[in-house]
């Protein structure tokens, strides 16, 4: 049948057209029934045979595309690993350069070498011949670092904890680098110095930033962590640091997962690769501090102290020595200016070195520092077109710097350069004489001057010095010379070198105090970073405590307490305001009182200092008074003294009184225009009033 299939032909041939089993007949029928049996039977293994023919090829097939799709799964697979790959290798670029993940090189460690003693005596001499010969010093160190190799390494831990102490300008970094690297150089460490300056983490606002920067510094290559000014950090943080110092791990308050480099946090969440402690992971551990071991000991707790393995203090320079580090600044000055100059540079007699080692008996950065401001003013000769080859320089009879190019006539090198501004103190004094009145006030401002100048010769003499206390409490009526007077004083203390800057930030509560929990203290350590060389002076200095509800004024007093005590050599605070108010302020810290010794009471004005400051005023402003006015003037300051002079004994009575003067005349000059233009009479003052 056309288009049947073998089974129809089968079942035709079983049962007949129409469905009809062919064997139901007689027996007749039966050889016809079998040879159609044995017929159908061939058709049904023919069918069978094509049927698994149909079959295998099927499974060819099927296999042939299951190859295939296993062939590209297979370079889908290879294609994905080869960009995670990459994608990995970028993000290992990326936290390297991060710091948060060594190169390969350098995560390595450095095979110690197999002498180890013959290795820290060639560190020794490569150190001691950087160190100009501070053979305690330089001793110390070595023995500090020396000790983990001696002693052996505790997992984790870190592999020393030194104290480095010794006041500031004595070489304490320098020393230390120059240790670290002489030990690299002999293949005993693997890298450098990482620097923290704790400084900058001085309120809750940065610990964050402060915890980035140390996982980095932990994380990164130098086998040296050096952290300075820990007395301005905050608590928070020199928690952490106490940690890994005694235990080598510390706990984290939340998790952090590293992304792009940086510490993210996930709270208290679990998340894969999650970072909730810190390791010292086997640094030395290095704090400069001048107080030594017993002031850290205050400030990251006794458990600190006892973990130190080694201080080392760095004592003050010898005259030998500063002679010897001149020296090595010139010859670098002699170098430098041949280099970028072109010039030949010669040193004439010893005196010179002196008087660079002079220098730095005030710290030996003051030395390089000198050094610099020379080599300063040879650039500026070259500038304003000098010619020369040769340039001698020796000392001159008044401390200068002279210099002689080309063997011609002396000159001062350093004249060329613009003087550093400095207040005149004499115009300073002249501009305070002239304030009406305040003599008591102005009799203790000046009294500075010879505190701060006996306290500097005894440290010329090798004496012990006590730190003069400059912060201030200016209480009396509005009005009375407060502001003036605080501005006249960081002029007068920039003029006698107390300070460097000498400007006034005059603030309020509002400049102070946040808005919202954790802004007062960054507000208020901002304001203490601007004034830092001048005076801070808060005017109703009692608005910041408002009871002991007012949370946010008692933190900025806390945190400008504490600004105070980190700053004590680069600020002065003023506070003013009336005096009763200003006594219940005191009471809201206890450390407030102790840092304001000097309590100035600014009294009212009397009649006669209102009538010199109106005749003042107005001569400032091109105007003069008749003889007529004095004893009207005089009388009805009196007068306004008599009825309240809490309220009109200020100089606000006296300005406004020649408001008033001025512009009455200015009605009558209307009238009268012939009359002197400068000039205020009895008429127009309003003194009935």
């Amino acid at each position: 049948m056309a288009g049947s299939t073998d089974w129809e032909d089968l079942m035709n041939g079983v049962f007949g057209p129409g469905g009809r089993f062919r064997g139901g007949a007689g027996a007749e029928k039966r050889p016809a029934v079998d040879e159609d049996f044995a017929a159908a039977q061939k058709k049904l293994e023919e069918a069978a045979g094509r049927t698994q023919a149909a079959a295998g090829a099927a499974r060819k097939t099927d296999a042939a595309r299951l190859l295939q799709n296993s062939e590209e799964l297979t370079k889908r697979l290879e294609a994905q690993s080869r960009e995670i790959s990459r994608l990995g290798q970028g993000l290992a670029r990326e936290m390297e350069q991060d710091g948060l993940l060594t190169p390969a090189q350098s995560r390595a460690a450095v095979p110690a070498p197999k002498n180890t003693d013959a290795a820290f005596e060639a560190a020794a001499k490569r150190q001691q011949a950087a160190l100009v010969g501070r053979q305690e010093l330089s001793a110390a160190l070595l023995a500090a670092f020396r000790r983990p190799f001696v002693l052996g390494e505790a997992g984790e831990k870190p592999r020393n904890v030194i104290v480095l102490s010794g006041k500031a300008g004595r070489g304490r970094h320098f020393a230390l680098t120059q240790t670290v690297q002489a030990l690299k150089d002999e293949g005993l460490l693997a890298g450098g110095v990482a620097w923290m300056d704790l400084a900058l983490y001085g309120s809750p606002a940065q610990e964050k930033l402060f915890l980035q920067d140390l996982y980095a510094a932990l994380a990164g290559p130098d086998p040296v962590l050096a952290f300075e000014n820990a007395e301005q950090c905050h608590p928070g943080c020199l928690s952490l640091l106490a940690q890994l110092a005694v235990s080598g791990s510390a706990r984290l308050a939340s998790r952090y997962v590293l992304q792009k480099g940086l510490l993210v946090e996930t709270g208290t969440a679990l998340a894969p690769g999650a970072v909730g402690s810190l390791s010292a992971g086997g640094k030395y551990l290095v704090f400069l501090c001048p107080g030594g071991k017993n002031k850290l000991a205050g400030l990251l707790g006794a458990a600190f102290a006892t973990a130190v393995g080694d201080e080392c203090e760095a004592p003050a320079f010898s005259r030998e020595e500063l002679l010897t580090i001149a020296g090595r600044q010139l010859n670098e000055l002699a170098c430098k200016t041949k280099e970028r100059l072109g010039w030949t540079l010669t040193v004439t007699g010893e005196g010179l070195a002196a008087l660079v080692a002079q220098k730095g008996e005030a710290g030996v950065g003051r030395l390089a520092e000198f050094c610099e401001k020379c080599f300063a003013a040879l650039a500026e000769h070259k500038l304003r077109g000098r010619k020369a080859a040769a340039v001698a320089l020796k000392a001159g009879e008044g401390g200068q710097v002279m210099a002689a190019f080309d063997g011609g006539e002396q000159t001062d090198l350093l004249a060329v350069l613009p003087g550093e501004y400095t207040a005149d103190l004499e115009e300073v004094k002249a501009e305070m004489d002239r304030i009406i009145g305040l003599d008591e006030v102005k009799d203790y401002v000046l009294r500075l001057e010879d505190a701060i100048a006996v306290q500097r010769r005894r440290a010329a003499a090798g004496m012990k010095t006590a730190g003069v206390s400059m912060h201030m409490i200016f209480t009396g009526n509005p009005g009375t010379g407060k502001t003036t007077i605080a501005r006249l004083v960081g002029k007068y203390l920039k003029a006698i070198g107390a300070l460097s800057g000498g400007q006034l930030v005059e603030v309020s509560r509002a400049d102070l105090v946040g808005r919202y929990v954790g802004h007062t203290a960054p507000l208020t350590q901002k304001v203490i970073q601007s004034a830092l060389g001048g005076v801070l002076f808060i005017d109703e200095a009692y608005s910041l405590y408002r009871g002991e509800q007012d949370t946010f004024g008692l933190e900025a007093i806390d945190t400008l307490v504490k600004g105070m005590e980190d700053h004590r050599d680069e600020l002065v605070v003023i506070l003013a305001g009336y005096t009763k108010e200003m006594e219940e302020f005191l009471q809201a810290n206890s450390g407030l009182r102790s840092r304001f010794p000097n309590k100035i009471e600014f009294p009212d004005y009397t009649g006669a200092e209102l009538l010199a400051i109106t005749k003042l005023t107005a001569k400032g402003k091109g105007y003069k008074l008749t003889q007529d006015c004095d004893g009207p003037l005089l009388a009805f300051y009196d007068r306004k003294q008599a009825e309240n002079a809490a309220e009109n004994g200020n100089g606000r009575l006296a300005r406004n009184t020649l408001e008033a003067a001025i512009l009455n005349q200015g009605r009558r000059l209307a009238a009268e225009p012939d009359a002197a233009l400068d000039e205020l009479r009895l008429g127009d003052f309003e003194l009935d009033q």
